[in-house]
Parts: C-alpha cells; sequence; structure tokens
C-alpha cells in the first residue's frame, strides 16, 4: 500500500517521532524524520515557539512540516518547568525535578503539547492537546522518554514510562495533538 503523502517531522527527540509516525502512519501518510536542530525563541506559549520554528524552517526547506512543542507545567512550581521543559531536562533531568518537589504534597501537574503542522505555501496550523496527572514520588517505568517515568496521568497508577505507546497515545498530550492534526489531514487531504 503507497502513503498518501509525506510529513517531514522536524525534531531530535526518536520519542516523540515514534509517537507521531505511530499515528500517522494508521491513516496511510509517511512520517520521517529530519534529526535537526531549529532556533527555539522564548516565549510564554507552545504556540509561539512552534510558529517561529516552522518559519525559520520554510525558508530552509519547501516540505510538508511539522513540530511539537510540549512542556510539563507543574502547579506547586508556578507551572514551571513549563515552555522551558526541554532545557530543564537537559540540564537537571526528572531527578532534578523530583529533588526540587521534596516534601511538596501538591503534585498536581499537566503535560501540553502544541503541533504545528504547515505545508509550503500555507500558514501553519496549530493543535494543542494536555493531559492531567500528578508527579509520583520516585522514577517509574523503563518505557517512553523525558519525563515520563515521573509523570502519573489522571486516572492511572503508572507512570507514562509504564504504559505502553499504543495506550499512552490515547490519552496523552501529544496523542490528543496528533489525533486532532488527524481529523484535520483527513478532513482537507482527500484519498487520491
Amino acid at each position: 500500500m503507497t502513503k498518501n503523502k509525506t510529513i517531514y517531522f522536524i525534531t531530535t527527540n526518536k520519542g516523540k517521532f515514534r509517537e507521531a509516525k505511530a499515528e500517522l502512519n494508521r491513516i496511510n501518510i509517511d512520517v520521517k524524520q529530519i534529526d535537526i536542530e531549529y532556533p527555539e525563541i522564548q516565549a510564554d506559549t507552545h504556540e509561539e515557539v512552534a510558529s517561529f520554528g516552522l518559519e525559520w524552517l520554510r525558508r530552509k526547506m519547501k516540505k510538508t512540516l511539522m513540530i511539537d512543542d510540549s512542556g510539563l507545567f507543574i502547579d506547586a512550581l508556578n507551572g514551571f518547568p513549563g515552555v522551558y521543559s526541554s532545557y530543564v531536562f537537559k540540564t537537571i533531568g526528572y531527578n532534578g525535578i523530583l529533588k526540587t518537589m521534596e516534601g511538596e504534597r501538591n503534585r498536581s501537574a499537566r503535560f501540553e503539547s502544541c503541533i504545528a503542522y504547515m505545508e509550503p505555501k500555507n500558514a501553519p496550523v496549530f493543535f494543542k492537546g494536555v493531559c492531567k496527572g500528578k508527579i509520583s514520588d520516585k522514577p517509574k517505568g523503563r518505557g517512553g522518554f523525558g519525563y515520563d517515568p515521573i509523570f502519573i496521568p489522571t486516572g492511572y497508577k503508572r507512570t507514562f514510562a509504564e504504559i505502553p505507546i499504543e495506550e499512552k497515545n490515547k490519552i496523552s498530550h501529544r496523542g490528543k495533538s496528533l489525533k486532532q492534526l488527524v481529523k484535520y489531514l483527513k478532513r482537507n487531504q482527500p484519498n487520491k
């Protein structure tokens, strides 16, 4: 079976790529990873970061592109690390977050994902997903990536790192963003 179209997912994160590929392959769309970095501005929202990144990438390549800007927002830390989640993960990791949370009773948190999609001659389109949950007391699980070992989604006793990718895609912030992208593509990219 041939694929209807190809989308180039600009990300250095192989975990994000696997999740997107699993979801988009179900509707016959080929997803290819382009493992390059692009400028991420300091901004208040994922949409601003993603929009700037896509416009920069558009000048470099004339392809159908998508990027995902995601973050972990912890209530007791006033939303930190938020839009700086990637940087914080690279510098202190999830163990640094757990250390910061020592003794904190309010463990509520949420993951947010903003997928930005753009065809070569069109404006970007944004799809946002949110998954509420809490920060665990210690890391659990070997799956997933990033903060997955310390995030327990609402209604679960397991962390994202303990949940298989197919199940995680049904409930996660990125899974929700991807489902919106899938609906958009089905509506706007009819089968030929």
